[in-house]
Parts: C-alpha cells; sequence; structure tokens
C-alpha cells in the first residue's frame, strides 16, 4: 500500500495535472478580477486550499461573457455572503502537491550523478522557488505612510487592515494601547483583555459601510449608537470594495460589559477623524477604530514633495519626496531622495514612491513593502538559470568529443 502510494505521489502524471490544474486556475482567476477584484480573487483563488464555487462560478461567467454567452453576472457582495462549496483545488493545494511531488520523484527515481547535476540544480531551484513564493505571502507587509510637508511619523498603516484600539493615556510618559485585530471584531463574540476594565461586546459589524448625519425629522431609521458621535450619526453597510483604488471603510456598534462597564451603545468607524473618549474604571479612556499601524524604532520626516508635469501633459516629470529619516538607538539623522525606481531600503524595509494626495500638494504617499523573502527568487533563478546552463554545456561538450572523435 505505502509503495503504490509513493509510486501515485511520485508519478509524472501528477505532476501533469497539476500543472493543468494551474493554468485553469490562473485564466479564471485573471477572468474573475473585473467582478470581484484583484485582493478578492487573490485571497480565493491563489491564497487558498480550495476555490469555492461561487468564486470560480464569476471567472465562468466573465469567461462566458467573453464568448458573447449571456450570462448574469456575480457580484463580488453576493461571493462574499455565499455559503463556502470547495470545488477546485486552489494554489496552496496545487503549490503544495507540486512541491511534494518533485520531491518524492527524486527520492524514487532519481540517482545522483555528475553527469546530472545540472538537472539537480534546476529541481533545487523549482523547490526554492515555490518555497520563497509561499513564505512571501505569508510573511510579506504592505502598508503606506502619508506625510505631509513638516510632518514626522514613526509608523505606516495597513489600509487593508484595521484594529479597534483603547489608550490609556494617564501616564504622562507613555500611552498604553491596547488593540482588537479587526478579524475578531468580524466574529461578533463578546471580548475580553485583562488591560481593560471592561468587556466588548460587538452589537453591529460591517466590513464597508458609509456614514452620514442623522436627521431625525427625516424619519429615515434610528441612529446608529445611543453614545458619542453615534447617536448623532446613521450606519449603512454597503457592498466590499473591489477596485484598486477604493478601500474598505469598517464601521462596528459595540456596548460594554463587566462591573465598570459604561452605558449604551457606541459607534467606531475608520470614517471618523477623531477618538472618542470612554469613561470606565476611574479612567478617561481614548477609543478609536483605525487602519492597523505598523510602528518603528525610527522616524521619517517629509521635508519637500515634488510632483512635477511634462509642460502640458499629465506626464510626470519629477515625482519625489525629501525625507528625514531620524533614528535615536544608532544615531542617525540624515536627508534621503526617494523617487520612482529608487527607493529607500532601510531596516528590513522598502520604501517606494507610490502616490500623493490630489486634494493637497503638499502630502506625499509612500508604500512600505517587509518581506523577509525577498532574495529567495532572485536565488532560485539564478540556481534553475545556472543548472540549465551546466546541463547545456555538458552535453555540448560530450557532443563535441563525440563529433571530434
Amino acid at each position: 500500500m505505502a509503495a503504490q502510494l509513493l509510486k501515485f505521489i511520485s508519478s509524472l502524471r501528477l505532476t501533469v495535472v497539476c500543472l493543468a490544474c494551474a493554468l485553469v486556475l490562473v485564466f479564471l482567476g485573471t477572468m474573475a478580477q473585473e467582478p470581484l477584484g484583484l485582493y478578492i480573487v487573490q485571497k480565493n483563488y491563489f491564497q487558498s486550499t480550495f476555490v469555492d464555487w461561487f468564486s470560480l462560478k464569476a471567472g465562468i461567467q466573465k469567461a462566458l461573457h467573453l464568448l458573447k454567452v449571456d450570462v448574469i453576472p456575480i457580484s463580488a457582495d453576493e461571493v462574499l455572503r455565499a455559503p463556502w462549496i470547495p470545488v477546485f483545488p486552489g494554489g496552496y493545494l496545487i503549490g503544495w502537491v507540486l512541491l511534494i511531488n518533485l520531491l518524492a520523484a527524486h527520492y524514487v527515481r532519481f540517482k545522483f550523478t555528475w553527469q546530472k547535476a545540472g538537472i539537480f540544480m534546476t529541481h533545487v531551484g523549482l523547490i526554492l522557488l515555490l518555497l520563497g513564493q509561499f513564505f512571501t505571502e505569508q510573511l510579506q507587509e504592505e502598508s503606506n505612510l502619508r506625510l505631509e510637508e513638516g510632518e514626522e511619523r514613526n509608523y505606516s498603516e495597513d489600509q487593508r487592515d484595521a484594529e479597534l484600539v483603547f489608550i490609556d493615556p494617564s501616564n504622562p510618559d507613555f500611552d498604553r494601547v491596547v488593540a482588537i485585530p479587526n478579524a475578531v471584531l468580524a466574529k461578533g463574540r463578546e471580548i475580553t483583555h485583562e488591560a481593560l476594565p471592561f468587556g466588548i461586546r460587538v452589537e453591529r459589524y460591517a466590513q464597508n459601510s458609509r456614514l452620514k448625519n442623522y436627521n431625525p425629522e427625516s424619519q429615515d431609521g434610528a441612529p446608529a449608537a445611543t453614545r458619542g458621535i453615534g447617536a448623532r450619526a446613521s450606519l449603512s453597510e454597503i457592498a466590499p470594495a473591489t477596485a484598486m483604488n477604493e478601500l474598505d471603510v469598517p464601521s462596528a456598534v459595540i456596548s460594554f460589559t463587566g462591573a465598570n462597564a459604561p452605558e449604551g451603545t457606541w459607534l467606531m468607524s475608520v470614517n471618523l477623524d477623531s477618538p472618542q473618549e470612554i469613561l470606565a474604571g476611574g479612567k478617561t479612556w481614548k477609543a478609536e477604530y483605525r487602519f492597523t499601524r505598523h510602528y518603528t524604532p525610527y522616524s521619517i520626516g517629509l521635508i519637500d514633495f515634488r510632483h512635477d508635469l511634462y509642460l502640458g501633459t499629465e506626464k510626470p516629470r519629477n515625482f519625489s519626496s525629501q525625507i528625514r529619516l531620524t533614528n535615536a538607538e544608532t544615531g542617525e539623522d540624515r536627508e534621503v531622495l526617494i523617487r520612482m525606481n529608487e527607493p529607500l531600503r532601510y531596516a528590513g524595509a522598502t520604501y517606494f514612491q507610490a502616490s500623493f494626495d490630489e486634494k493637497n500638494p503638499n502630502v506625499t504617499i509612500l508604500q512600505v513593502v517587509r518581506n523577509p523573502a525577498w532574495l529567495t527568487p532572485y536565488v532560485a533563478v539564478i540556481i534553475v538559470g545556472a543548472g540549465l546552463l551546466v546541463q547545456f554545456l555538458m552535453h555540448l561538450f560530450k557532443f563535441a568529443s563525440r563529433r571530434k572523435a
């Protein structure tokens, strides 16, 4: 039984099936990007073990639409609300099966000799490439650093994720912050933390929302909450954002539990500009729903931002940020110019000149990427190329020596 299983795992047929599934996955994933958006497709197609039926259906419908077949397209909101029914292998499953298949084939059939050194190097490079892609997806962090001229920050924000924070400012030397991830809030459960004098109950959660001022005379529903800003605002849930230039605005209505809990319900939203004050346990806490922050031991300040265009066109001639980098731990204090294709690499992070605020010409937006496995694909490609070159040269020399004889 074990021998038959090993024979199946190491078979070339399994390799062909996995490659065929990968082709189908890439094709339907590409088709599904228009109705679902890039981020949903990445998560449901390529960063999953199985693709669910409704995500796959979106790709199939788009392909049929290109063939002039009259179909009713499915929306991203329908996919997110639909039950999860796995029907097709996802990117993770295909990648791991290919990796196991390659390792098993080496164990069963491959016997290392110097004549096969090139093949061995090529396979090592492919294994490293598969592992590198997996670790990149698991470890990579992307965030944005928004700076106005004269402003300095020691954190960047992940605008694809959010957190509910409670801040205790009673200590004059530092603030004590308790952060609750967005994924925990979305479950709608009661949340407790040893540092908080109260528990938190999620009464309502919206992945994407719209706020507006509540007008009691319009008789349009009820206010979102009974306390704080929520008593003067109404909350409506809208479809999740799918376009590259759109962001979800998560919101939640919460209440508090415990002996020291404040009464009523409170509206928390990324759309609110300032924290709300909550009195509990003899302290005044500041509560805020904000994009997830990634703090650093150094600070970056914006000295000057330039976005110059060629005369009479919308084509950028100069797109750059003059920043000041200060690190108290190392004593660094220097100026750096970040331009298109000339990022700043520092302390494991790469700062790219990504965008700007169209309403404020003095604001720059830097993309911050942290990827501990960023070298892996380059090393893997070099090993694969070297392996192919070695194998080619071996055959070339062997062929030349035979002709000479």
